[in-house]
């Protein structure tokens, strides 16, 4: 495993940083608050998703088995006329692989996937999130923020995660003790005219609590 620690306070608060997608299985480290795959970005890919129109993006929410998401998303995306190509396959392919390395390491029956159009200040405070772990990966515009904080103030000293690359966050739900002082939020944009395509992705284990 090729992984090194980016951020460390104490024994409760770090970030590996993987070479590898199988390499996000730091996350269940003692002390590791968060796990990113740092990754280059599919070149072709990136190009035809930035140049999309906001409304051309898609827009999910739903709650499925793990292993039918590729088969849901091209159901969706010719709902919503999302144009075919070379680079929607690597989307859909690229979502189905971090869905099922996702649950992997959480051990989820089921997830909440979400697909993100924001161009606005969602999110803009930083938190933590109220599920035991949560994956987020933006392939167009600003990536994901974070930072240590060990009094609920705002970090004094932020990072972005690169666009494309994946991050998985513990949440409030996560079991170790001390709870991680690893906040994160939405970067504020809004009045940039930039717009950003997010992959949200929670764990659910029992699906009726979500109806």
């Amino acid at each position: 495993m090729n992984l090194v620690r980016e951020t460390v306070v104490d024994a409760a608060i770090g970030v590996g940083v993987a070479d590898r997608c199988e390499d996000l299985a730091a996350i269940n480290h003692p002390g590791c608050a968060a796990a990113i795959w740092r990754r280059q970005p599919d070149l072709e890919f990136q190009a035809w998703v930035d140049a999309l129109q906001p409304d051309e993006l898609p827009r999910a929410r739903m709650i499925l088995l793990p292993e039918e998401a590729a088969a849901s998303l091209l159901d969706l995306f010719d709902e919503q006329h999302v144009p075919a190509g070379d680079e929607r396959a690597w989307l859909v392919g690229d979502i189905q692989r971090l869905c099922t390395a996702f649950v992997r390491l959480v051990h989820a029956p089921f997830i909440r996937l979400r697909l993100d159009v924001v161009a606005n200040n969602a999110c803009r405070k930083f938190h933590l999130d109220a599920v035991t772990a949560r994956l987020v990966c933006t392939y167009r515009g600003t990536g994901t923020q974070y930072g240590v904080s060990t009094d609920g103030a705002d970090p004094r000293r932020i990072f972005t995660v690169a666009t494309g690359s994946p991050i998985i966050l513990r949440g409030t739900q996560w079991p170790e003790t001390p709870r991680s002082g690893l906040l994160h939020r939405s970067p504020p944009i809004e009045g940039t005219g930039e717009t950003r395509f997010v992959l949200v992705v929670d764990p659910i284990f029992d699906p009726d609590e979500e109806c």
